[in-house]
């Protein structure tokens, strides 16, 4: 049995996807989401949760983002997971919403796992969804 560490194979099995922050243009991050995570036979429901949770995840860091940022999204491909990665240049003193907020509540149970991170006046947000029924 094969142990896997969430970690992308090659670097051909990581897209990086860059857009304006506006929301007008979540769409495509939608997309890109539902595109992969098919790509990896994930359930139906599976692929509609990961999308909702993109989504919110992206809502959370428009919220702080600097005028005329960009959206950077860096979706990780493994066998049984995807990794998706959305980071976001802040404004000055912003925060994201505390981890016990209904935004959280919302990726933490769409998701197998939702973290981030801010510093040097960027801000991550992490999602890992693993397949049900993986290997």
């Amino acid at each position: 049995m094969t142990q896997l560490t969430g970690q992308p194979a090659t670097d051909d099995d990581v897209v990086h996807l860059t857009v304006p922050a506006d929301g007008g243009y979540l769409g495509v991050l939608r997309t890109a989401t539902a595109g992969l995570a098919a790509r990896l036979q994930f359930a139906l429901d599976e692929i509609e949760d990961l999308r909702i949770a993109v989504d919110e995840a992206c809502a959370m860091l428009l919220a702080i983002a600097t005028r005329d940022a960009e959206l950077e999204c860096r979706f990780a491909v493994t066998e049984d997971a995807l990794t998706v990665e959305v980071t976001v240049p802040t404004v000055r003193g912003a925060t994201l919403p505390a981890e016990s907020s209904f935004a959280w509540k919302v990726l933490t149970a769409l998701t197998t796992s939702a973290s981030a991170t801010a510093a040097d006046g960027r801000a991550t947000i992490s999602l890992l969804t693993r397949r049900s029924g993986g290997y």
